[in-house]
């Protein structure tokens, strides 16, 4: 256990030198501003946003930022590559993303009486952008959307 988590974070650390990312300028001004590691930086902004969503006012769009912003800049970016498997993950991330919304906007009394319930879709839409490896979506996808309701249509 210890192992993994040491491995997540020298992936996120990585992640936040990595002078192609569009956030690392940002990471590195906080950083020297305050003489805080990055490292720590991003987690207390994870808790932050963790707490906000929790407790917070407007943690439905809170959540649906999180679940947009990212996605719609790796979804721009593969388009931009030769590669197609990148453009399949972030297609297949919309597809779960919007059938997921549709499922939530139906459900929205369950939604008032769970406290919890945008944190834990925050942390579903994390794992739904994982790496192609063990991305969420492809699995979603062709576990359960594909074979039940995609499968059906002419």
């Amino acid at each position: 256990m210890a192992g993994k988590i040491l491995e997540i974070k020298d992936k996120v650390n990585a992640s936040l030198h990595d002078t192609t990312k569009p956030w690392t300028k940002c990471f590195e001004e906080v950083e020297k501003k305050s003489g805080i590691d990055r490292l720590y930086i991003f987690v207390g902004l994870l808790g932050i946003v963790a707490t906000w969503l929790v407790f917070g006012f407007a943690a439905e769009l809170v959540c649906n930022f999180v679940g947009f912003i990212y996605p719609a800049y790796a979804s721009m970016k593969a388009l931009e590559t030769k590669a197609k498997d990148d453009d399949t993950k972030w297609l297949t991330y919309w597809v779960v993303f919007a059938c997921f919304s549709v499922v939530e906007f139906f459900s929205d009394i369950i939604v008032g009486w769970f406290p919890l319930y945008w944190l834990i879709k925050s942390l579903f839409l994390f794992w739904l952008m994982l790496p192609i490896e063990n991305n969420g979506a492809i699995i979603l996808y062709y576990n359960i959307l594909q074979p039940h309701l995609f499968s059906k249509l002419p």
